[in-house]
């Protein structure tokens, strides 16, 4: 599979064209789409990579942290088979959540993340990790090396979110969460899916 034609060239695409970031897989770059403030579920077009409206949120639940992608990572064989239930990845780029102190309102931002674990999700049976971050040079939570380090309330609130986003009354979850894991675990996560992007996009 190639890189989608034409390239965008006058501006970079957040899945293609934004490096994966300083330091991998500690230190990554991380493309939001999603704010705690948005009650629309916004995704980049993976095409054209503008983004576009997925759907208005039918319930009332919010991202209790900023949500996007890390650019250039793709779940595919490699990282679903670190998931024990699916075997499969979702063919998407790898998911992050980025914990920062101060309020970031604004999406389609580039931040610097610090990769601390992660949440080990299945969506319909595929893979579909979510990983968790703090901002690099955040002023409270900047210096966090692992996930056990974060207030329990804060995972709890993203395991909330993940386990209902996309139910509705009256309908079944097709969403688990299998563990929450650390950075050892995050870090291997990470390179498959690095390893999946190089060998279905022919690497950066």
């Amino acid at each position: 599979m190639s890189v989608p034609k034409p390239f965008f060239r006058w501006r970079p695409h957040p899945w293609h064209g934004i490096d994966i970031g300083d330091n991998p897989p500690r230190i990554v770059n991380a493309y939001i789409e999603i704010t705690p403030f948005d009650r629309v579920k916004y995704e980049v077009d993976k095409y054209t990579g503008y983004m576009h409206v997925d759907r208005p949120q039918r319930t009332s639940s919010q991202p209790p942290a900023l949500y996007g992608f890390i650019p250039q990572t793709y779940c595919g064989e490699r990282t679903g088979n670190l998931n024990p239930v699916s075997g499969k990845g979702d063919g998407d780029p790898l998911d992050i959540c980025v914990i920062s102190e101060r309020p970031i309102s604004r999406g389609e931002v580039i931040l610097r993340a610090r990769v601390v674990g992660g949440l080990q999700g299945t969506d319909h049976g595929e893979s579909d990790d979510k990983i968790v971050a703090v901002l690099k040079n955040d002023n409270i939570y900047g210096e966090i090396e692992d996930i056990s380090e974060l207030p329990q309330i804060l995972i709890e609130r993203l395991k909330h979110y993940f386990l209902t986003y996309k139910m509705l009354p009256g309908g079944e979850n097709n969403f688990t969460i299998e563990s929450v894991y650390g950075y050892e675990h995050a870090a291997k996560v990470i390179e498959a899916a690095i390893e999946d992007y190089n060998e279905v996009y022919g690497g950066r």
